[in-house]
């Protein structure tokens, strides 16, 4: 196989590398692992607006820069790579910009895109409930028709970027005698603050906040923040999962860990040697390498398909099985070359790089069920590739 960036692409690379490394020598902000989805800095998501890298693909009469899905997905990568802090602007350019251009109206293209692209719209994902996480077709928050508007009663959890939103992205029953009852479901994008929204943060076993539960009750929304067709979000959801779970960040998001690995082992010591001239850790981390290598080609191949105008549907399902379980097997390692200091939360005295092998391996044991358990993710495959029967 020969494959190769163009000269526009590298170029490209280079530019994000450039600016990240400038932002990091004025001391704006510090690496960090999942920062995609935990560090949220408005300043940093501003100055990428201003570099044009949200909306990269989108169409340039709607703002964008009408460039390949490879292109964002070198941005995304030295994103993650850096570990910079990007979850303000992640969920909106990455899936919801996308549903808007596929689905929604022009109204709605002219009035919400700009805010994406200004890295103006911080948005929560309103999809799972307490009883509908991987089966989303058995959710029950109600979206109910009244005159020109819907009335929402329900609760969501799980919500990623809950606690920093500005607007909300949520799917719905709108028919609830539908059958099959993934016929009865609609989406909505709209703003968070509307009465009756009521935002609970979750704290994760890291002590962060990331995920949060959403109370709607009686929450009036404008029939103009339906998203495509009414009774049709199902279908369309579908489509932008393939797009979800096709991102960089099912496995380099710890990537900051793996560098801040190699150099623990180069500069520490075991027995009067660094740790990195030990065979057994030697092989550790070129097995690492040699599988974070993968992953990426598996990755640029979910890209080029998506550049070829098709939805990555079983590719992105076997790209973000293998990406979670690259980055679980990554968090045991470090826990394994760290020994016991591994295990140290971040402001401990004698806390390793940082305390991220801490926070990778509290984590990682979330990854195979965000966005799709590994389980169905294999199924999928199975089902789409290679056609093995479903009973």
């Amino acid at each position: 196989m020969d494959f190769r960036f163009s000269d526009e692409q590298q170029q490209l690379r280079q530019e994000v590398r450039q600016f990240l490394e400038e932002e990091l020598k004025q001391g704006l902000w510090q690496p960090s692992c999942d920062a995609w989805i935990m560090a949220y800095d408005p300043q940093f998501t501003k100055r990428v607006s201003a570099k044009g890298w949200i909306g990269l693909t989108w169409p340039k009469e709607h703002g964008g820069q009408g460039r390949g899905y490879i292109d964002r997905l070198i941005v995304t990568e030295e994103m993650l790579r850096y570990g910079a802090p990007a979850a303000c602007h992640w969920f909106a350019d990455r899936q919801i910009g996308g549903a808007i251009l596929h689905y929604g109206t022009e109204e709605q293209k002219r009035e919400l895109l700009p805010l994406i692209l200004r890295g103006e719209a911080y948005v929560g994902l309103g999809m799972s409930e307490p009883e509908a996480g991987s089966d989303l077709a058995s959710l029950k928050t109600k979206a109910v028709e009244d005159g020109d508007d819907y009335i929402i009663d329900g609760q969501k959890v799980w919500t990623s970027g809950g606690s920093y939103m500005n607007w909300i992205y949520l799917v719905a029953r709108t028919d609830p005698d539908a059958v099959p009852k993934h016929k009865g479901i609609s989406e909505f994008f709209f703003k968070a603050d509307l009465p009756g929204t009521t935002v609970r943060p979750i704290v994760d076993i890291t002590g962060g906040v990331h995920f949060n539960e959403v109370f709607f009750d009686g929450v009036r929304v404008p029939k103009t923040c339906l998203i495509g067709e009414k009774n049709r979000g199902f279908y369309q959801i579908l489509n932008q999962l393939d797009y979800e779970r096709s991102g960089m960040e099912r496995l380099m998001a710890n990537y900051p860990l793996f560098e801040a690995l190699i150099q623990y082992s180069k500069e520490s010591k075991r027995n009067g040697q660094p740790l990195a001239k030990e065979p057994a850790v030697r092989a550790k981390l070129a097995q690492l390498k040699i599988e974070l290598e993968v992953g990426r080609l598996h990755m640029y191949r979910v890209a080029l398909v998506m550049d070829e105008g098709r939805a990555p549907n079983w590719e992105s399902s076997m790209a973000k099985a293998y990406g979670t379980a690259f980055e679980q097997r990554l968090a045991s390692t470090a826990i394994e070359i760290l020994g016991l200091y591994g295990q140290l939360a971040p402001k401990s005295k004698r806390v390793p790089i940082k305390g991220m092998a801490y926070h990778s391996y509290l984590s990682s044991k979330g990854y195979s069920l965000q966005a799709g358990t590994s389980e169905i993710l294999k199924n999928i495959l199975a089902l789409r590739k290679l056609g093995l029967p479903s009973q």
